[in-house]
C-alpha cells in the first residue's frame, strides 16, 4: 500500500504549485512561469491518478461495511458484486500509481536540442537525414511543439550533412531521447541507375535543452569568431558578417551557427547549442551508465551499430531495442511522422525496469 503522507504531500505540492502560478510575481517572470508550468503538467497526471485512486479505496471501504452490514439479500449480493469487480481494479490502479511516483529523470520535462548528422553512405546519407528531418518535423507537429532549426549544412544533392535543432514543448527530450542513436535505412537510391540497394546510415543525438540556470557560461573562456554564411558548395549568402563560431576554451567544444541573417540571433543560437552540450557533459560525469550508452548509441555512424533499420524493400521499420511483435512497424506510417507506438513501447520497457530496479532497492 502506498504512504498516505507521501499522496498528501503530493497533492499539497500541487495546490502549491497553482498558487505560485496565480501570482502576478510569477505570471510576469516567463521562466518561472515555464518551470512551473512544467511541474504542473507533470503533477497533473500523479494528482489524477491519485484521485482515482483514492475514491476506489473509499468505496471500497463503503462496500465492505454494506455486505457485512446490509440485511436485504439483494442489496448485498448487489454490494458483494461491485466489491469483487472493485477489488480486481484496485491493484492495477495501485500499480499505475506506483510507476507515476518513482521518481523521474529531472530533464524528461525540458526542451531537447536534437543533432542529425549523415553518416556512411555519402550523398544518400544525406538524403536519409533529411528524411529523418522531416519525420521529426512531422512528429513535433502532432504533439504541437514548436520546432526551430538551429544550425544546417546541405548535401549536395539534397538533404543535409547535418542539421540541429529545437523542440519546445511538454516532455520534448523525455519522448524524443528514445530517438538517440544510429538510424540505417535500405533502399534503392535516387542516384543509383543498375537498381541495386543500398544501406546508409545517420546518427541522431538528443540532448536535454539547458537553461541558463542548469549551465554558467564564463564569457573569459569562450573564443567568438565571427565570418560571412555561405552556402552549398561554398557560395556566399550574405554580404555581412552574421555567421558565428563559438569555441568554449577549457573544453575544445566548437559550435557554429549561420542560418538567422543577425550576428546577434545567430550568436544567442549557438550559446543554446553550447549550454545543452556541456549539461550533458555534466549530466554524463554524474551517471557513468549513461554516458556509455550514449557514447554506444552516436558512436560514428557506422552500419553495424544501429537501434533501427528503415527497409524501403520490405516496408518495414524495426527497432532493435524491442522483441517480438513490438519490433516492426509500417515504414510508410513511421516515415509520415507516426512515432507514437515505437516510443510507446520504448517507454513501456523502460519503465517495467524502472519498477524492476525500485523494488529491488526497496
Amino acid at each position: 500500500m502506498i504512504a498516505k503522507e507521501t499522496l498528501d504531500q503530493i497533492l499539497a505540492r500541487y495546490d502549491q504549485v497553482q498558487s505560485l502560478m496565480a501570482t502576478p510575481e510569477v505570471a510576469t517572470d516567463p521562466v518561472q512561469m515555464e518551470k512551473l508550468g512544467r511541474e504542473h503538467t507533470s503533477l497533473t497526471q500523479i494528482v489524477k491518478a491519485i484521485r482515482e485512486y483514492e475514491a476506489a479505496r473509499s468505496e471500497l471501504r463503503d462496500l465492505r461495511q454494506m455486505v457485512a452490514g446490509e440485511e436485504d439479500p439483494e442489496l448485498a449480493d448487489m454490494a458483494r458484486e461491485e466489491l469483487a469487480v472493485l477489488e480486481e481494479r484496485l491493484p492495477a490502479l495501485e500499480d499505475d500509481l506506483a510507476l507515476l511516483l518513482i521518481p523521474k529523470n529531472p530533464e524528461d520535462s525540458k526542451n531537447a536540442i536534437v543533432e542529425i548528422r549523415a553518416g556512411t553512405g555519402g550523398d544518400e546519407a544525406s538524403l536519409f537525414a533529411g528524411d529523418l528531418f522531416k519525420v521529426y518535423s512531422r512528429f513535433a507537429e502532432s504533439n504541437g511543439w514548436r520546432i526551430e532549426v538551429i544550425e544546417q549544412s546541405e548535401g549536395t544533392v539534397g538533404g543535409f550533412k547535418e542539421i540541429i535543432f529545437s523542440l519546445s514543448g511538454a516532455d520534448a527530450f523525455g519522448t524524443m531521447k528514445y530517438e538517440s542513436g544510429v538510424h540505417r535505412v535500405q533502399r534503392v537510391p535516387a542516384t543509383e541507375s543498375s537498381g541495386r540497394i543500398h544501406t546508409s546510415a545517420a546518427t541522431v543525438a538528443v540532448l536535454p535543452e539547458a537553461e541558463e540556470v542548469d549551465v554558467a557560461i564564463d564569457p573569459n573562456e569562450l573564443k567568438i569568431d565571427v565570418y560571412r554564411s555561405s552556402g552549398p558548395g561554398g557560395q556566399s549568402v550574405n554580404t555581412t558578417d552574421s555567421a558565428v563560431r563559438i569555441t568554449h576554451i577549457p573544453t575544445g567544444l566548437v559550435v557554429t551557427c549561420q542560418d538567422e541573417k543577425s550576428q546577434h540571433k545567430n550568436k544567442d543560437k549557438a550559446l543554446r547549442v553550447l549550454r545543452s552540450r556541456l549539461y550533458e557533459i555534466e549530466l554524463e560525469k554524474r551517471n557513468a551508465e549513461r554516458s556509455e550508452a550514449r557514447r554506444s548509441m552516436v558512436s560514428s555512424g557506422d552500419r553495424s551499430a544501429k537501434i533501427r533499420t528503415y527497409n524501403w524493400p520490405q516496408g518495414r521499420v524495426t527497432d532493435h531495442r524491442l522483441e517480438g511483435d513490438q519490433k516492426n512497424y509500417p515504414l510508410e506510417r513511421v516515415i509520415g511522422g507516426e512515432l507514437e507506438n515505437i516510443i510507446k513501447a520504448l517507454r513501456t520497457a523502460e519503465n517495467a525496469d524502472r519498477m524492476a530496479r525500485a523494488g529491488t532497492a526497496g
